[in-house]
């Protein structure tokens, strides 16, 4: 019998694709699963999230419109350009700068008695008043809720100097005066604690002196050794050390005794947060590569330093003044662009593990218009707070700076809700995220 070459059973081939037709079809059914029971949880939390009857109110979406001013008269010679709105919130002349900036007599606070109507309401941009009435100072700051008390404290710059130009083309500044403490029992009433670390007066090589820089503090507490750890971004006039700073105490309103500085893995760190996991594990998240990358890595035991681990991540995005928040086991994070003062767009990002990796969901923001958006309501963000009593519900802290005046620069707080599906595909593969978008509801 003639065999027929043309009808050999092609064994080898038929199994590999058996197989490979096999294994693809046990991952869609993986992926099938993991789908439907994330989108049944997001569904079920979304529900709860809904239902809380104070939800309803924060979500409501209020806009603002600003209207330009009349357009100045200028020399024959000069070069005309139309003037955007962000240009006139710079402008420290700019005849709207009191829609930005609204002066002392719009203050809000315990001090002042503006009957119901301001009871416990943040107004976001007007003057915060502390309980002895004066404007607080916490700029670039962060929330530590301690146990032990009970209390909230607030930390961040005291800046309360003058701001000027340390040289003709340097950034607007203030000398070092501190790191501010707040304490507050309901996160509206708001005791100025002092300043818990100071700045140096005398000695010009120490990291604190006040011509130099100090940034964006952040304490947590270490359960085990009983401390209190502040990280910061420390820095000279001219922004070339680039480094984090780290100092303890053993109560929340210090006084904090400086360590040390150093460049966290052997690279520049410029904005930078810290935040502890349910584990109590903690994380240093900062800028850096010029502002190119984000690292995050693992602190040690003690939280006195980092471990050699590293993760970089949004490569090549240029975003900094992270903020890090955990929500059912989802890892979250609020960014800002890379514009100086000036405000930019914010974006929200998500991972499943702290390391990564980090898929970005897309702009926040909901409210105002289409400018208060695209610039996080002319403001930076700082930190995020969970919500007491509202699970998905937290407080977005951001910073209007003020760069012609940054004692005055003012705050944010606004509702930051997680649900719902979010509207931006995944970076990295086809589809849209499992996890729920974030949103930061304007309000005035």
């Amino acid at each position: 019998m003639v065999k027929n070459k043309h009808n050999k059973k092609p064994t080898t081939l038929l199994r590999l694709v058996s197989t490979l037709v096999g294994c693809v079809f046990m991952i869609h059914l993986i992926m099938l699963y993991r789908r439907n029971y994330s989108v049944d949880t997001l569904e079920v939390s979304s529900q709860l999230l809904i239902h809380h009857p104070i939800v309803r109110e924060l979500e409501r979406v209020e806009e603002a419109n600003i209207h330009m001013p009349p357009p100045r008269k200028r020399s024959p010679r000069a070069i005309k350009r139309p003037t955007t709105l962000v240009e006139e919130f710079l402008d420290e002349n700019s005849q709207i700068r009191h829609l930005f900036f609204p002066d002392m007599k719009s203050s809000y606070g315990p001090t002042k008695d503006g009957g119901n109507d301001t009871l416990h309401r943040f107004f976001p941009g007007k003057i915060w008043l502390e309980t002895e009435g004066n404007p607080i100072q916490a700029h670039g700051g962060g929330m530590l809720y301690d146990e032990k008390s009970k209390s909230y404290y607030w930390y961040g710059e005291y800046k309360d100097g003058v701001t000027y130009h340390s040289h003709k083309k340097g950034a607007a500044r203030v000398d070092i005066i501190g790191v501010g403490c707040y304490s507050s029992k309901d996160l509206w009433t708001w005791k100025n604690e002092g300043v818990v670390l100071a700045a140096e007066e005398t000695d010009e090589t120490h990291d604190l002196h006040k011509l130099k820089v100090l940034e964006r503090p952040k304490v947590i507490y270490n359960s085990d050794t009983g401390k209190y750890v502040m990280w910061m971004h420390v820095d000279d006039a001219n922004y070339t050390k680039v480094s984090v700073g780290v100092a303890i105490s053993d109560t929340p309103t210090g006084p904090f005794d400086y360590l040390y500085s150093k460049s966290p893995h052997g690279f520049d760190s410029r904005d930078m947060t810290v935040f502890k996991d349910d584990d109590n594990s903690a994380y240093l998240v900062y800028s850096s590569e010029d502002n190119s990358v984000v690292h995050i890595g693992p602190l040690t035991e003690d939280y006195l330093d980092v471990e050699p681990v590293m993760k970089r991540i949004m490569v090549g995005q240029h975003r900094e003044a992270p903020a890090v928040f955990k929500h059912q086991n989802t890892y979250y994070m609020i960014t800002s662009g890379c514009t100086g003062w000036a405000p930019n767009e914010a974006l929200a990002h998500a991972a499943e593990s702290i390391m990564g990796p980090w898929e970005t969901l897309g702009n926040p923001c909901v409210g105002g218009n289409k400018v208060f958006r695209s610039t996080t309501f002319f403001s930076q963000g700082t930190y995020v707070v969970p919500l007491p009593g509202v699970p998905g519900g937290f407080i977005f802290m951001a910073d209007r700076w003020n760069p012609a005046d940054l004692r005055d620069s003012r705050y944010l707080w606004l509702p930051l809700i997680v649900g719902g599906p979010a509207d931006r595909p995944l970076e990295s593969s086809f589809g849209f995220p499992m996890w729920s978008r974030v949103s930061v509801y304007w309000h005035r």
